[in-house]
Formats: structure tokens, sequence, C-alpha cells
């Protein structure tokens, strides 16, 4: 019997996994599961993600959910866990940790963990990507476009600005930011509230979650908002009239945290499906269009409309992104989520 080249390099690549992860046995090497997050995302690790890991001659299923859902089913089956990876924005991240879900990654064994820009380094769960958000506006209806975070209370938007809510990232991030610009901080927002109070009559809307935020430019019921870089960029590929600009204040960055599930049968490939995400091949090809996805490997050039919008290299990256403290902000975020759900209200 001959061994055609796919047998050959699926075999070669699978003892490479090995190798580099020498607690990985032909035993172990049974389908794990990656709780990636829906839409957008599911699509990227299906095209992207997936087929990269299958060339170490190992399966991935995914199964995409929110990240209150994956804590939850974890949470309830502890010792015998339905999901080896999951995958976080800073809050429920910390919150992971905390509860003791998760299992440190190897660092040591990682091939691209070093080359991880610094704030994309925690042993707890290395960052496999940024979400970052500023204005996003309709270009048919406003002509010239926003430059800071305070336009959004301007007379002429009066029934068109939308937000999210702060059970997501984005609005919590955004509520934070809108503290700072008059004299808050991440452990105090009360200067975000009273702003926000203001801007109710002009608000069209309050989403639930980015993508539902980004689906109003869609139907024509927004015309400016905050919003993710990656939901509106694949707006604009499907013809929807949206732009994404970064404020005068910083563009709000958080990283979206990749992490093993603890007591997960399968570490050793959760820690080779990790280090697979982190690959400089794996994050050029997310950083292309459609995904646009923003990388966190040191060594990956920015390219398209990341580098025109966003940032020409990582270094300014760091320099233009505002990076908030989100284990101050979980102190307090809970509360802050009631009141708002009970005070911002159309």
């Amino acid at each position: 019997m001959t061994l055609d080249r796919r047998s050959l390099l699926g075999s070669a690549l699978t003892l490479s996994a090995m190798t580099l992860f020498p607690q990985l046995t032909r035993a172990q090497a049974r389908k794990l599961v990656f709780a990636t997050f829906t839409g957008s995302w599911e699509e990227a690790h299906r095209d992207v993600l997936v087929p990269a890991f299958r060339k170490s001659g190992n399966e991935v299923l995914l199964d995409p959910m929110l990240s209150v859902d994956q804590i939850a089913k974890v949470t309830a089956a502890r010792n015998n866990p339905p999901i080896d990876v999951m995958l976080h924005d800073p809050g429920p991240a910390l919150t992971a940790i905390a509860q003791d879900l998760v299992e440190p990654f190897p660092v040591a064994q990682s091939k691209h963990y070093g080359d991880l820009i610094t704030e994309a380094q925690d042993p707890h769960g290395p960052a496999m990507f940024f979400q970052v958000v500023g204005l996003t506006y309709n270009p048919e209806k406003i002509k010239t476009p926003p430059t800071s975070w305070a336009d959004l209370w301007k007379p002429e938007y009066k029934g068109r600005v939308g937000i999210t809510n702060m059970n997501s990232t984005l609005g919590t991030g955004f509520m934070v930011e809108l503290a700072r610009m008059h004299g808050g901080n991440e452990s105090n927002i009360e200067p975000a509230f009273r702003k926000i109070s203001e801007l109710k009559p002009s608000l069209a809307a309050v989403a639930a979650n980015p993508g539902a935020l980004a689906a109003l430019y869609q139907q024509g019921q927004i015309d400016i908002s905050p919003g993710n870089f990656n939901a509106i960029q694949i707006l604009k590929a499907r013809g929807v009239p949206v732009e994404f600009v970064a404020p005068k204040e910083g563009a709000i960055a958080f990283k979206t945290s990749v992490h093993i599930v603890k007591n997960s049968p399968n570490k050793a490939l959760a820690a080779l499906l990790i280090d697979t995400a982190l690959s400089p091949e794996v994050q050029t090809r997310l950083m292309q269009s459609p995904y646009l996805v923003v990388p966190t490997h040191g060594k990956v050039k920015m390219e398209g409309e990341i580098a025109k919008v966003l940032a020409r290299d990582q270094a300014e990256m760091k320099k233009k992104f505002v990076f908030q403290d989100w284990k101050k902000i979980n102190e307090q975020r809970p509360a802050w989520i009631d009141r708002f759900n009970k005070e911002i209200k159309l």
C-alpha cells in the first residue's frame, strides 16, 4: 500500500504538532469544540482557522455562542465540559478566569506567543485579534464626516443616533470613554450617565449588540453611532452606505482572547488550535477582505482598509488606540448594566 502526498503531509503536520505539544497523542486527537462568536466571527473562523488547523491532521467543531452562554455551559459541567476552547471579550474573560474555568496556555511551547504585541500576551489566554470601536455614519446622509464622540450630540442628528446597551462590550466601552471625556474613569462613569441622558432625545435606537446596531444602518433607521470596525466593513462589502472613522479622542480597542477550558480532555489540541490562530499565516488572512480582523501578531504587516483607517503598523496602533482597564470596569459593570437598562429606554 502506498501513501499519497496528502496523507504524508497530514502525518508530518501531526508529528509536528506532537513535537510542539508533547502531551498530544493520537488517542486524544478526537474532534475538539471551539466556542466562537456568532455571525461574521464564525464565518471567518470557519473559512480561515478551521482549514489551517486541519493541516495538522486534526478536526475542530465550531459552536457559535455568546460569551455568557459559553460561561454558563462550562459552569454547568465543570468536570466534563462540552467546550474545549472559549473566545471572550475582556469582561467575560476576566469572569471566566476568576471562576477558575480556564487552564493556563502553554506559553513555553508556543511558536507564536512571543511574537504577539504586549497588549495581546496573557498566559490565561492570549488575544487572537482586537476589536476596534469608533464613529460610524451614513455618508449619503452625513456629508461632513464626524470627528469626535461629542458630534453625536449635534442637533442635526436628532432622531438618527444609535447606541448599544451596556450588556455589550461596545456599549460599556463607549460609556467608559464618555465618562473619561467628562472627568470620570473606569471606576466612575457617573458623568457618562449624565451625558447619555442628554442624548436620549436624539436616539433612534438602543441596540442589544453590535450586530443588531449594524443592521440598523442596513434598515435605514440610524445615520450615526459608535460602531465596531469589523461589523461596519462587512456592511460596506454588502453595499450598505456606511463609513468608519476614528474619533480624535482615539478609537477604543479591546482584545478578544482565546482560552483552554479547565478539565477539557483535549488540552493539547486546544493549545494547538490557539497557536494556529496566533500564527502570522492565519492572522494575515483574517486581516484581508472580507474579514478585516485587526491582528495581534507583531510581525504581521498592516494592510488594506485596516492600514488606511486604523493604523499603519502595531506601533502606531498602540499610540492611537485607547486601551481601557477592564479589571476596574468589571468591578461595577453589573450594577451599571442594571442602571442603564432602567434609565435609558426609548
